[in-house]
């Protein structure tokens, strides 16, 4: 019954974020539309909870706020700190989806109640814990903006036929079930947004073979994560996928995109995530790291990204010498392509007995220079790298390179090997993307975790092996995928070309026939004439 409910949840969702579109990009209306599902997630949830905590006096949430009773002050009071306390946020009755739902019935402009409803959730919980998880998260929808329509009237009826849709759509009860049935339904339409948004796509979304790859991977031998980080964590699902796979109590994040990041915030709570286990921060994580003493013993159990690929930054001569994640290794990732100071990043922040999982371009495995020095330092100077994994090109929104999968581990013994698996020509293609199916999936894992070699497949290679080839990790130095095709035999092909010359005279002559019988070809004697 509940995959039945995941699919018509998925299908009513992306039916009423489709009544959105119109004109605009797939990334604006994407915001709007989970941002609407989100509010009327939160209206539900407190709505619920308050009524079912008043069953014993007697009264409901609505029927409370309106009482005057003296009685009732302090009764509001607590319900107020109870839903804080809880849940983290606040929104009086009046503000509620389903309150707005009753004044677009009676033909009212909802947009200034809305607008307030939505900066109430915010406002609710200035000064308390829950502050830097909520605060912000709808300041992506512009209830005046001109892609809702020409006039105020266009826009309250475009926003009110949303809002009326998704008031058909039942998202069920707090059980785990049906909570993970929303997150999965919520997820489904964020990568259905990334379908159709082209380069942007690869700014907010990895698609779940991946993540589950990278899951699967960091939680190799545990049965428990204390914890999971992703320092490029986009709207959060590669970092969801990890942390529930990993039964991890706690969830760290950052996010440059404010708008992402605001997302991001969505999901952890449409899944679920209680706000008091999860930290998602915003800002640039190479430039201002928000967790800096996460590291060694205070480190993270696990480690998962998918940073932007050979993305620009600073390399400013401070990281040199000021920073611990950079400055023991003499030299910095080049300005142009920052693949692996995120790589270095992710490796401080990696606790002595974890692992960290992350996609990258192909180039980080064999490019000189700077790269090449880190390349071996992590090799060579600390051992650290446990497995390297080619994936196939086109499977990620907005860019067609072939990728990899660094994997990383800081408990290595000295005489490990490293493990190269080249699943490049494993996939299924699907119109214009390659996309990887659950048995390719299975074979990456499990090779990884038992280590195993498969001719043109995979190869334990040895550190003496990896200096051999000057530290280069390019995986058709180690992996042989050629086949050798198989001899032609001449004679062979002749005989079928003198077989299909045969075949086609034959067909010639049938035709010619048939023509003449048909007029289109005249009869001529042996004196040229008809």
């Amino acid at each position: 019954m509940s995959e039945e409910l995941q699919q018509q949840l998925r299908a009513q969702l992306w039916n009423v974020a489709n009544t959105l579109r119109g004109n605009m990009s797939a990334g604006d209306f994407m915001y709007f539309s989970l941002g609407f599902i989100f509010y009327k997630y939160l209206s539900e949830k407190i709505e619920k909870a308050v009524d079912t905590a008043l069953i014993d006096d007697g009264i409901t949430f609505k029927e409370l706020w309106q009482s005057t009773d003296e009685d009732a002050e302090e009764l509001k009071a607590e319900v107020r700190n109870q839903c804080m306390d809880s849940i983290g946020y606040f929104i009086e009755p009046e503000f509620l989806f389903s309150s707005i739902i009753a004044s677009i019935k009676i033909g009212e402009n909802i947009l200034p109640k809305l607008e307030r409803s939505l900066k109430q959730i915010e406002d609710s919980t200035l000064g308390h814990d829950s502050e830097e998880d909520f605060g912000g998260l709808f300041s992506d929808i512009d209830l005046n903006s001109p892609k809702l329509g020409k006039s105020s009237d266009d826009k309250n009826s475009l926003v009110s036929s949303v809002l009326l849709a998704l008031d058909e759509i039942k998202f069920g009860s707090e059980a785990a079930e049906e909570i993970d049935i929303l997150g999965d339904a919520y997820e489904y339409m964020i990568a259905q947004f990334a379908a159709g948004a082209g380069k942007k796509a690869g700014e907010f979304y990895t698609p779940q073979e991946v993540s589950q790859i990278l899951a699967d991977i960091v939680t190799t031998g545990k049965t428990r994560l204390r914890n999971v980080y992703d320092p490029t964590c986009g709207s959060g699902s590669l970092l969801i996928r990890a942390a529930r796979e990993g039964k991890a109590e706690d969830i760290f994040g950052q996010e440059k995109n404010p708008t992402t990041y605001n997302l991001c915030r969505m999901n952890m709570l449409l899944h679920g995530i209680k706000f008091k286990n999860f930290s998602i921060a915003n800002g640039d994580t190479l430039e201002h790291d928000e967790f800096p003493d996460r590291t060694a013993d205070t480190g993270f159990d696990a480690v998962v990204a998918n940073p932007p690929f050979s993305q620009t930054w600073s390399a400013a001569p401070k990281f040199l010498t000021g920073d611990d994640r950079f400055s023991k290794i003499g030299v910095l990732a080049p300005k142009s392509k920052a693949d692996f100071a995120f790589i270095l990043h992710m490796v401080y922040h990696l606790n002595d007995g974890g692992t960290m999982a992350c996609v990258a371009p192909h180039g980080v495995l064999f490019r000189g220079n700077a790269e090449g020095t880190i390349r071996r330092w992590l090799i060579e100077k600390r051992n650290y790298i446990d497995a390297i994994i080619g994936l196939p090109a086109n499977i990620f929104y907005g860019t067609s390179i072939p990728t990899c999968i660094i994997v990383v581990k800081k408990c290595r013994k000295a005489d490990d090997n490293i493990l190269f698996i080249d699943a490049s020509r494993e996939f299924e293609k699907i119109k214009t993307q390659n996309k990887l199916r659950q048995e390719h999936i299975d074979k990456i894992v499990s090779t990884y975790r038992e280590r195993k070699e498969i001719e043109r497949y995979s190869h334990l290679a040895t550190l003496d092996e990896i200096a051999e080839n000057d530290y280069n990790l390019n995986i058709p130095r180690y992996v042989d995928t050629f086949e050798e095709e198989e001899p032609i035999d001449i004679k062979a092909v002749m005989a079928e070309i003198k077989e299909l010359e045969a075949k086609r005279a034959e067909l010639d002559s049938e035709i010619e026939v048939y023509l003449r019988e048909l007029g289109i070809i005249k009869t001529t004697n042996r004196y040229g004439n008809q």
